[in-house]
């Protein structure tokens, strides 16, 4: 078995100043966050496609900017990748009280240990003066709108069933119109963002995973244009505003299609 530390011997190898990667040598964390973020992404892909071949190494990538990270913080003196793990060791260690200590309670139901693990969580964190601050702060946006609107709702600000969330959709849609014919760029961006905040808090209540949702769509318009293209080729139409008819014929083709 290859062990972490044949990694970390790799990494401080090309980040040697004398010998190393020039590439790798003029890095910083804030350089390749970007590509973090897309390895996070291409690791979520794999998840949702099945794909365990791709599974196993997106999650050797991922892991690799872990190590990547922790050894630019062990050339500044900061932390190293023991560190990181004994970090996360340690707090998952605390998080499960009912699994680690000694007089633990592993009977809890599934309802108990959510909100055992909310409060352990919410124990560490700093204070805010504004209550919602800490919530998903570090996510992307569609995905701390679902955590925000999942706090709120803890303190019963929340529609009581899903009838009067489509009523609201409704009602940003009219008042994105309003603002769209104002012609005023940030009134119509506001509106817009309700519009996504909306469509958020009824993917809550009709227990769907916005982002997960999203990503499925993604593919889904993927396979949908690709089945367009190709008949559009196939057929020997050249793409303009003026096959708009006809691109949209093979649309609706594809949806029996490609599902």
């Amino acid at each position: 078995m290859t062990s972490l530390s044949k990694l970390t011997e790799l990494m401080a190898a090309l980040r040697d100043p004398q010998s190393g990667c020039p590439w790798d040598i003029k890095q910083t964390s804030k350089s390749i966050s970007s590509y973090t973020l897309e390895e996070t992404y291409e690791l979520l892909h794999a998840i949702q496609s099945d794909d365990i071949e791709n599974l196993k190494e997106e999650l050797g990538d991922l892991l690799f900017h872990i190590v990547f990270h922790a050894q630019i913080a062990n050339e500044q003196n900061k932390f190293d990748i023991n560190d990181v793990v004994k970090n996360i060791v340690d707090k998952m260690t605390r998080r499960h009280p009912h699994v680690f200590e000694k007089d633990r309670d592993n009977q809890l139901s599934e309802k108990e240990l959510k909100n055992q693990w909310k409060q352990l969580k919410q124990n560490e964190k700093f204070s805010s003066s504004r209550i919602l601050d800490n919530i998903g702060h570090k996510f992307p946006a569609l995905i701390r709108a679902q955590k925000l609107q999942d706090a709120a709702a803890e303190y019963y600000f929340d529609w009581p069933e899903v009838n009067p969330v489509l009523d609201k959709i409704e009602e940003e849609i009219a008042e994105l119109r309003e603002a769209m014919n104002s012609g005023n760029k940030d009134h119509i961006q506001d509106e817009m963002g309700d519009i996504l905040f909306a469509c958020t808090n009824l993917a809550r209540h009709i227990d769907v995973d916005a982002e997960a949702a999203l990503r499925q769509t993604n593919e889904k318009f993927i396979r949908r244009f690709d089945f367009v293209v190709k008949q559009m080729e196939k057929a020997g139409i050249a793409f303009s505003p003026s096959q708009l008819e006809q691109m949209e014929t093979f649309w609706q083709q594809s949806k029996s299609v490609t599902g």
